[in-house]
C-alpha cells in the first residue's frame, strides 16, 4: 500500500481507529495506542516527504496528457465534499463547452464501481468516469477514445497525493468542520501530508463554512493563509431535495413533522447531522448510526436497520445519496427510506465566476500534447 493511499484504507475500515485519534476514546488503553501511532508517524512523514521532494525536484517523473487535467483533493483522510464539488466543476467545464470525464481511484470499489461512481453517474449521466488507481493508465485508455468520446478535459477526483499524472489546476478542499486532521499527520491524525504541501494548490475551497462560527472560520483562514498565496474561497453544501430509490421526492420541510432516524456510511457523518440540523430535522443519538466511510450495505444489516427505525419508533429512514445508491429499496423495515441530497453553494457570486474563470484559463490549454 502506498503512503499516498494507506489513510483512506485504514480509514474506511477501521471506525474505531477514529475514536482514537480524534480523542473521543479516553482510557489507559487509547492513551497507550495514541502513543503507539505518534511513534509511528515520523515514519510516515519522512516517506511522504521523500516521496514530493522526489516529485518537486524531478527525480520522479511526471506524465502530461493531451487534454486538460484538473485535480479535486484534500490533505485529510476522510469526507471533505470533494464528491458534489467534482459535480459542480464537471457541470461547469460542460456549460464553457468542453467534454469532461472523471478518473478515481476507487476507494471501496468492486468490479468497476464504488460509491462515488455510482452517485456521479447518477448526477452526471452520460459523463464518463473510470475507477482506477493508475491514473496515468486511465487517462490514456479515456484518451485513446475516437471523437466524440474523447475527452477534452479530465477531473481527477481524490488525486492530490496522487502525483505521477501532471495536472494544470489542483482545487484543494479544507472542511472546516476539522481542517487539519486533529492535528497529526497518519496515523496519529488523519494529515495525509503537512500543511506545507498547500503550496501546490491553484485554488483552496473551504468547505462547511455555514457550520462553524465566524472566529473559527477566521482561524482556518488565517492558517491556510500563512501556507499558500492561491485564491481562499469559501462554500457550503447546502440541500436541496428529498429523494427515493425510485426517484421520487419530497420537500425538506415535510420530515420536520415527522419522527425520523438516520444513518450513512461516510467519511464526515457529524457533517450530515449537522446538515440535518440546519434542515429543522434534529436527531438524537439513539436515532443516528454511523458505519464505516464506503460501507458495502449488506441485507442483514439493513434488515437490523428496519428493525432497529421500528424500535425507536421513526415514521421515516434518512440518508446520503452516496449511501442510498447501493441500497436498492424505497423501505426498510416498512419504514420508508430517503436520502438527502446537497449541492455545492459558494459564499457569494463573485467566488463561483472567479473559480468558474479559473477552470476556463486553463481548459483548451493542453489539446497539442501527446502521451
Amino acid at each position: 500500500m502506498s503512503s499516498a493511499s494507506a489513510p483512506n484504507a485504514i480509514f474506511s475500515q477501521v471506525p474505531y481507529w477514529m475514536d482514537i485519534v480524534s480523542g473521543r476514546r479516553q482510557g489507559i488503553c487509547a492513551g497507550v495506542c495514541r502513543a503507539g501511532l505518534t511513534l509511528l508517524t515520523p515514519a510516515y512523514s519522512a516517506a511522504m516527504s521523500l516521496r514530493n521532494l522526489a516529485f518537486d525536484r524531478g527525480w520522479r517523473s511526471q506524465t502530461r496528457a493531451p487534454a486538460c487535467v484538473i485535480s479535486i483533493g484534500n490533505l485529510t483522510a476522510g469526507g471533505t465534499g470533494k464528491t458534489p464539488t467534482v459535480a459542480w466543476v464537471v457541470r461547469t467545464l460542460q456549460a464553457l463547452g468542453g467534454r469532461p470525464s472523471i478518473i478515481s481511484r476507487g476507494y471501496g470499489g468492486h468490479d468497476g464501481v464504488n460509491d462515488e461512481k455510482l452517485l456521479l453517474d447518477q448526477l452526471l449521466p452520460g459523463v464518463p468516469h473510470l475507477l482506477n488507481p493508475d491514473r496515468v493508465a486511465a487517462a490514456k485508455e479515456l484518451l485513446s477514445r475516437a471523437a466524440p468520446d474523447r475527452p477534452q478535459s479530465i477531473v481527477l477526483d481524490d488525486a492530490f497525493q496522487h502525483r505521477r499524472i501532471a495536472r494544470d489546476f489542483d482545487l484543494v478542499l479544507i472542511d472546516c468542520l476539522n481542517p487539519w486532521g486533529y492535528g497529526h499527520l497518519f496515523p496519529r491524525g488523519l494529515l495525509r501530508e503537512p500543511l506545507r504541501s498547500l503550496k501546490r494548490a491553484s485554488c483552496v475551497l473551504l468547505t462547511r463554512c455555514d457550520q462553524v462560527d465566524d472566529e473559527t472560520r477566521q482561524r482556518i483562514l488565517h492558517t491556510t493563509r500563512q501556507w499558500t498565496a492561491a485564491p481562499i474561497l469559501s462554500s457550503s453544501f447546502q440541500p436541496t431535495r428529498l429523494l427515493n430509490s425510485q426517484g421520487e421526492r419530497r420537500r425538506l420541510e415535510d420530515l420536520q413533522r415527522e419522527h425520523v432516524a438516520a444513518f450513512c456510511g461516510i467519511g464526515n457523518p457529524v457533517g450530515f447531522r449537522r446538515t440535518l440540523t440546519s434542515c429543522g430535522i434534529a436527531i438524537p443519538d439513539n436515532r443516528f448510526r454511523i458505519f464505516p466511510d464506503h460501507h458495502a450495505y449488506q441485507p442483514a444489516e439493513l434488515k437490523s436497520l428496519g428493525e432497529w427505525a421500528r424500535s425507536v419508533k421513526a415514521e421515516c429512514l434518512l440518508t446520503t445519496q452516496k449511501d442510498l445508491v447501493k441500497i436498492f429499496t424505497d423501505t426498510l423495515g416498512e419504514i420508508p427510506l430517503w436520502a438527502l441530497g446537497i449541492e455545492l453553494r459558494f459564499e457569494d457570486q463573485e467566488s463561483e465566476i472567479q473559480l468558474a474563470e479559473m477552470l476556463r484559463s486553463v481548459v483548451g490549454s493542453a489539446t497539442s500534447r501527446s502521451f
